[in-house]
């Protein structure tokens, strides 16, 4: 990573405005926090019930996170570096799971195995549905890192094992980080899994707080508490993550080294990768198609809702990956080329809004639309805002791994030839950095597609999606009326994992 003296004021004023925005909802938070008083919010939160809750929350983050990593890491390994049968088609399974949201794999487990619950449920989910967060920016760096150094170090006398600790891993800092933290993201304000689970933490009991009553207060505190969580997970990432440079330095193409040969560890792997895919993927799979088949026949109006609800759901889910891609451009490539505590608090705060419920971000915009910006509420441009919030994270992180990959020098000679620092941009840094763009659109997309509560608050009156009308069937436990949709959610999803599967194979 390389720091520049100056930041171009046009690229910071576009940061700055990104990192405004994302903070606007945290404000209405603290504000209706506030509004309880000192004594009442201490009162409430020092209750046995939020401490039940934190536990809860720290529990199911402690187990998640770090097995997470440890399976994207190694599946990523297993892939990417070593002589494995099939690689390519292991990678695209690894990263079929995507296409699964986590609250569809949660109804196939509930069915499954109805006495899988509670914690162990919740932690089996989780990990199944957001290993790949780590195991695609994990694989892509792998095979985009020049092999230069891994190779000296074995000529040096240091054992296979040795060398990939040595010279590897340090270097896979920002790709397990970047991925840690999105899952704890989502970990903190994940709602449907655990809903069906029956595991309670701060996102479940903020849901039930703000059914009660929208301005309830307590729903806020606790709201500001996940806020506290976030504040936590931003500055263990940036400790994890480190300040290793990633990207080659000097002349030449970055080679890839020689395949690691499994040997015995071939079957041990193999049964490693099946388990793996089987969990997560082939079991939501299967108990979908069983829900299919036991569907009525001749559901005409279906038919005709799902039709409304699919160009609904695409539509949302373009606009939203746009929309979030571009906000986050400027704040990442500020943090790559011009690092500085400003540039990395300005990308910090646009990951503060992520860790907090739909429901709560939902409400807050709705709160400062009705109030300034009236003829915004009820529109399709509210409810992006809102996805650009959440979602923003997701095209942050892959942006990010994308321009500590690129080689700044590339830009410095555009710029010493007469290149201004449009063109530059345009020019040499865009086609470095497309893979990570459509990346990080794609892993946008697929969360818009599968969002639930801050489209329900925010959707224009008529407004359907899949995930929405999913929820409404299983929640009534009517799984056969429910799996049409999990179906096309899951087939809408499967190409643009397509996608990121081509986007690690094309890494220079």
């Amino acid at each position: 990573m390389q720091a520049s003296s100056r930041a171009p004021g046009g690229v910071l004023l576009l940061a700055t405005a990104v990192a405004a925005l994302t903070v606007l909802p945290l404000l209405g938070v603290v504000a209706n926090a506030l509004s309880a008083g000192t004594q009442l919010a201490a009162d409430y939160l020092f209750r046995p019930r939020v401490g039940e809750l934190l536990g809860n929350t720290a529990l199911l983050v402690g187990a998640t996170v770090p097995a997470t990593v440890v399976v994207g890491a190694i599946a990523a390994w297993l892939v990417e570096r070593t002589d494995l049968p099939g690689a390519g088609v292991w990678r695209g399974l690894l990263l079929a799971p995507l296409a699964v949201p986590a609250f569809v794999s949660a109804y196939a487990w509930v069915t499954v195995a109805p006495e899988l619950t509670g914690f162990t449920g919740a932690a089996l989910v989780t990990s199944m549905a957001y290993f790949p967060f780590v195991f695609l920016p994990a694989a892509a760096l792998l095979r985009a890192l020049d092999g230069g150094d891994e190779e000296a170090a074995r000529s040096l006398g240091l054992s296979p094992a040795a060398a990939v600790m040595r010279t590897v891993l340090p270097r896979l800092r920002p790709a397990l980080s970047g991925g840690a933290l999105l899952v704890t993201l989502h970990l903190l304000a994940e709602y449907g899994v655990l809903e069906m689970m029956r595991f309670q933490t701060f996102t479940t009991a903020i849901m039930q707080r703000y059914a009660v009553g929208f301005s309830d207060a307590s729903g806020s505190l606790l709201a500001s508490v996940l806020l506290g969580l976030c504040l936590l997970a931003l500055v263990a990432e940036v400790l994890a993550r480190g300040r290793r440079r990633v990207a080659q330095v000097g002349a030449g193409a970055p080679r890839r080294p020689a395949p690691a040969r499994l040997g015995a560890w071939t079957a041990p792997a193999l049964a490693f990768l099946t388990a793996l895919v089987s969990a997560s993927l082939l079991v939501p799979i299967v108990t979908v198609i069983r829900w299919l088949v036991a569907a009525p026949s001749g559901a005409g109006p279906v038919g005709a809702h799902l039709a409304q609800v699919t160009i609904s759901t695409l539509g949302l889910a373009l606009l939203g990956a746009a929309a979030a891609t571009t906000a986050a451009l400027p704040g990442a490539w500020l943090l790559a080329r011009h690092h500085s505590a400003r540039t990395l608090l300005l990308e910090r705060a646009t990951y503060l809004a992520s860790a907090l419920p739909g429901v709560v971000v939902g409400l807050a915009l709705v709160t400062l639309s009705v109030r300034w910006a009236r003829p915004m509420y009820q529109t399709v441009g509210l409810i992006v805002v809102a996805y650009a919030i959440l979602f923003l994270p997701r095209a942050m992180v892959s942006l990010r791994a994308g321009l500590a990959a690129s080689r700044p020098e590339l830009a410095e000679a555009a710029r010493s030839l007469g290149l201004g620092g449009g063109a530059t941009f345009r020019r040499v840094v865009l086609p470095l950095i497309g893979p990570s763009v459509l990346t990080g659109m794609v892993l946008v997309a697929l969360a818009v597609g599968t969002e639930l509560t801050a489209t329900l608050l925010l959707a224009p009156t008529g407004t359907d999606t899949l995930a929405l009308a999913f929820w409404r069937e299983a929640s009534e436990l009517d799984y056969a009326a429910a799996a049409p949709y999990a179906a096309v959610m899951v087939a809408l999803s499967a190409p643009l994992t397509i996608l990121l599967r081509r986007q690690i194979v094309e890494v220079p």
